[in-house]
C-alpha cells in the first residue's frame, strides 16, 4: 500500500486588515453552531459571489445595494470556512485549497462578466482584467507547489481589502457610473480595472522573477566538465 505524504504550504497573509480580521474570524468560529461546518460556509461564499455578478448585470440601485451586501456575505463564508476548520481541528488542506481556488476562479468570472454585461465596464477592459487575474492566480498556484509558500496578500493588500474597494466603487455607481479624467468622461470601473491590470501584471512579473531566481539558486544547473 502506497502512503501519500502531503506538506501544507506556509500561508503568508500580511494585508493591512489581517491582524484584526484574524481575531474577528477566530471569535466567530468559536461561536458558530455545531451543525454549521466549513463546507456550508464555502457554498455560501460561492453562491454569494455568483449573486454579486447577477446584481451587477441587473444594475438597478436595489441590485447594486444587493451586490454590496453579497460581498459581505462572500467575505463571511470565504474567510471563515478555513478558520472554522482550523479551530475545530478538521483541516482538509488539499481539499480546501483546491475548492477555494476553483470557486475564486469561477466567482471572479461571474463578477467581471456581470460588470461587463451590466454596462459598468468595457468588455475589452473586462477581458484584459480577467486575463491578468488568471495569470496571477496561476503564479500563486505554481509558487505554492514549487516554493511551499501560499501568499494571500501583496503590497499589504489582500482579498478583504479588494472586497472593500469593490464595495466602495459599487456605492459610487449609485451616484454616477462615470468619472471625468482630463475632461474626458470614462467609466468608473474601467479606471479601476486598468489600475488593477497594471498592478496584477506588475505583481505577476515581480513574483515570477523572484521565484525563478529562488528556485534556480536552490537547484542550480550542474555543469559537466568536458574531458
Amino acid at each position: 500500500m502506497t502512503t501519500t505524504t502531503y506538506t501544507e504550504a506556509v500561508r503568508v497573509q500580511e494585508s493591512v486588515l489581517a491582524p484584526l480580521e484574524k481575531r474577528c474570524l477566530i471569535w466567530m468560529a468559536g461561536r458558530m453552531p455545531s451543525r454549521v461546518n466549513s463546507d456550508h460556509l464555502t457554498i455560501l461564499a460561492g453562491v454569494a459571489m455568483a449573486g454579486v455578478g447577477l446584481c451587477y448585470w441587473q444594475g438597478s440601485p436595489a441590485a447594486l445595494l444587493g451586490a454590496v451586501l453579497l460581498l459581505a456575505v462572500n467575505w463571511f463564508g470565504d474567510s471563515l470556512d478555513g478558520t472554522l476548520a482550523r479551530v475545530r481541528h478538521h483541516e482538509r488542506p488539499r481539499y480546501g485549497f483546491y475548492v477555494d481556488h476553483v470557486l475564486d476562479a469561477a466567482g471572479t468570472l461571474f463578477i467581471i462578466a456581470g460588470l461587463a454585461l451590466g454596462g459598468h465596464m468595457t468588455p475589452l477592459v473586462a477581458a484584459a482584467l480577467l486575463v491578468a487575474y488568471y495569470l496571477m492566480t496561476i503564479e500563486i498556484g505554481l509558487a505554492t507547489h514549487a516554493v511551499g509558500t501560499f501568499k494571500i496578500s501583496y503590497w499589504k493588500f489582500g482579498p478583504t481589502e479588494l472586497r472593500i474597494l469593490l464595495a466602495i466603487g459599487t456605492l459610487q455607481l449609485l451616484r454616477s457610473p462615470q468619472v471625468s479624467i482630463g475632461g474626458l468622461s470614462v467609466l468608473l470601473f474601467d479606471v479601476g480595472a486598468v489600475a488593477g491590470i497594471v498592478g496584477l501584471i506588475a505583481t505577476f512579473i515581480a513574483s515570477a522573477v523572484a521565484h525563478t531566481r529562488m528556485l534556480y539558486a536552490a537547484e542550480p544547473l550542474i555543469r559537466v566538465r568536458q574531458p
